[in-house]
């Protein structure tokens, strides 16, 4: 009964000051694949960790049931936080460190302000790279949230966002076959085809029929040949 009010204590102990913001997918337009099977786009966190200009920022990635539990002072770069350990035995790992002069504020035209996770491929099965930004293993949810580090003291932290759904292939037994899985411009272009089908049909049925009617009367023109008389004679003796 005592570990959950010890969790809720913990941001005070170390005098962790939590920030008025939320982690969210970005929004932008112009970029696509927001949401992948093993990946998502964030905002960054512009003008969010202003007053702690000599810490270290970091995403900490999340199973959703696992969120309220974080410990904020376990350290990333060890096995407690590694991303090849996620999610069974690790349950949230810290990845995407940063520093204050990677978020400036205001933002400067032109930047790129976004954060893609899970879209480093080659560290995944790295044990030497615990912080890789590996792809995710599963569709989730997750939450993710930033923490910043002075040293390996944490000072700040944002809240937690929303829960974060990824995107799953179907499987070929889902996809319908029937009319209704098929746009309205294929089920046109179809019904046009089995008409110019059935048209074509008809016209070598036709075919078919005049030139068998043609035959037929050429052959009744024909006249009986005339029998061919043979006149007998008689030879003298």
């Amino acid at each position: 009964t005592m570990l959950p009010l010890l969790l809720l204590l913990l941001p005070v102990a170390h005098g962790i000051v939590e920030l008025g913001y939320t982690p969210v997918l970005t929004k932008s337009p112009s970029l696509g694949g927001l949401r992948t099977a093993s990946t998502f786009v964030l905002d960054q966190p512009r003008c969010v960790f202003d007053e702690y200009g000599n810490a270290d920022i970091w995403l900490v990635v999340a199973l959703d049931q696992a969120a309220s539990t974080f410990n904020n002072t376990a350290r990333p770069g060890t096995p407690e936080t590694a991303f090849q350990s996620f999610p069974d035995p690790v349950s949230a790992y810290m990845t995407l460190n940063a520093t204050l002069a990677n978020y400036p504020c205001p933002k400067p035209a032109g930047d790129i302000t976004v954060l893609r996770v899970g879209s480093e491929t080659s560290c995944a099965e790295d044990a030497e790279r615990p912080t890789c930004n590996g792809p995710l293993p599963g569709p989730g949810p997750y939450r993710v949230k930033f923490l910043a580090l002075q040293g390996s003291e944490p000072v700040a932290e944002t809240s937690w966002s929303a829960p974060i759904m990824l995107r799953t292939a179907k499987s070929p037994s889902s996809i319908s076959t029937t009319s209704k899985g098929h746009s309205a411009g294929m089920i046109a272009i179809t019904t046009i085809l089995s008409i110019l089908f059935a048209i074509l049909l008809a016209g070598l049925v036709a075919m078919l029929f005049f030139w068998g009617s043609d035959s037929c009367g050429s052959s009744s023109t024909f006249s009986k040949p005339e029998s061919v008389t043979v006149r007998r004679y008689n030879t003298h003796h």
